[in-house]
């Protein structure tokens, strides 16, 4: 099972060796999300390999950056940019092996319309992909308040290097829709699943068990899904812990 988990790094390297040390679980990394980061990416890349040696694990995702992003923005300014970061992160991904990498839709329903949102964010994902071929995309729910969006993309770009990170105290918080109706409608497209949970009114990074997000009823619908991978996200070593804990039986 410990195959199939990875560990947020949001915990500090002394603290991720000895969650990694009792877990055997591969680690998912954000430091590539950090546009700092990117600006000396062979540097950073070389220097996160040698964190990875020390914290103990070679299993690896990438989250990928997303402040002031947008694939599908209408002006091509930011469009390039937004590839240069992705692409950028992408090589971090595929210089150190990782299994998958990780964008957020970066849709932002306080600021676009949805008309056309899937449309464009499709024409990005297309040209970006032409040329990766080594590590599996997958892009998550952050603001997303509906799941049919999410899934139009997946169609259009028609590429089984494309798939769906669901991540459910996003789900939880910022949407309407029960976990269920996430799951049940983009199940055959997920591959990557967030866990931590909050109280439905803000994206809290708990521990499992200590909100309200239907996280069990999650597990249990992907009980048969052994290509599924997991990242816990807690913010603190002790709810990485107890989260890792709580999800045993689930598998």
């Amino acid at each position: 099972m410990e195959q199939r988990i990875y560990i947020s790094h949001l915990l500090s390297d002394n603290e991720m060796r000895e969650v990694i040390a009792q877990t055997n679980a591969g680690v998912e990394c954000i430091d590539f999300s950090i546009s700092e980061n990117l600006d000396s990416l062979n540097a950073n890349i070389e220097s996160y390999r040698e964190r990875l040696k020390s914290i103990g694990t070679k299993r690896l995702i990438i989250h990928g950056p997303f402040l002031d992003l947008n694939p599908m923005s209408f002006d091509s300014e930011i469009v390039r940019v937004t590839k240069l970061r992705f692409d950028q992160a992408y090589e971090a991904a595929r210089e150190l092996g990782a299994d998958k990498i990780v964008y957020h839709t970066c849709f932002n329903p306080t600021v676009y319309f949805l008309t056309g949102w899937a449309e464009r964010t499709a024409e990005f994902y297309r040209e970006f992909l032409e040329d990766k071929h080594d590590v599996e995309t997958v892009i998550e729910n952050l603001y997303d308040e509906q799941w049919e969006p999410i899934k139009e993309v997946i169609t259009r770009v028609d590429n089984e290097k494309l798939r769906v990170c669901f991540d459910i105290g996003h789900a939880h918080c910022n949407s309407s829709l029960t976990e269920h109706e996430w799951v049940e409608n983009l199940k055959e497209f997920i591959t990557h699943v967030h866990l931590h949970d909050n109280f439905g009114e803000k994206d809290s990074h708990l521990c499992l068990g200590e909100g309200t997000a239907a996280w069990e009823n999650l597990l249990k619908s992907f009980s048969d899904s052994e290509d599924v991978t997991y990242t816990i996200e807690c913010n603190t070593k002790s709810d990485v812990l107890k989260s890792y804990e709580r999800i045993q039986k689930y598998f």
